[in-house]
């Protein structure tokens, strides 16, 4: 067992309570992916075509900046990253964070918190964004108990 990180963005809260349940459970460091523009109720807007996050989400390229690039990814074998789905993938701050650093050799276990679509193509997505890790899809974890995450975590074997 190696040393673990759970990272995550959290654009209403929902991730972030999970990411820090998973932290109990996975005796794990915790690193919160920070936008340097914080979302506005306005910008999460997903019925309105031009909000930020559906303008950012129509161009797969775009990369919204992030405050801190120094999560010392080095230090962990194991990441467990975190985010909540928009429109059936993972938000393209994602991108920027796996893009931020050198995930070589590293596992990265995928979850997410949804308002209901699954993974989509997530992982196909993430792939390019981090070369030589080993990404696998973790599980949507909307309304866990404590118990809930717990027993994920130990069946991720990490």
């Amino acid at each position: 067992m190696g040393k673990k990180l759970v990272a995550y963005f959290s654009a209403g809260g929902t991730t972030r309570k999970v990411a820090e349940m998973i932290v109990e459970a996975a005796e794990a460091d915790l690193y919160e992916i920070v936008p340097k523009q914080s979302y506005s109720k306005a910008d999460l807007n997903w019925m309105d075509k031009t909000s930020r996050s559906s303008v950012e989400m129509s161009d797969k390229k775009y990369r919204p900046e992030i405050t801190d690039t120094n999560a010392q990814i080095d230090g962990y074998d194991e990441v467990i990253l975190g985010f909540p789905i928009w429109w059936y993938v993972a938000p393209t701050i994602i991108n920027t964070f796996l893009e931020s650093y050198d995930f070589t050799g590293k596992k990265i276990v995928l979850f997410a918190t949804s308002g209901g679509s699954g993974f989509g193509n997530t992982v196909k997505e993430l792939i390019p964004s981090a070369p030589g890790a080993n990404i696998a899809e973790g599980k949507i974890l909307n309304h866990v108990s404590e118990q809930d995450v717990e027993n994920w975590v130990k069946s991720l074997n990490l």
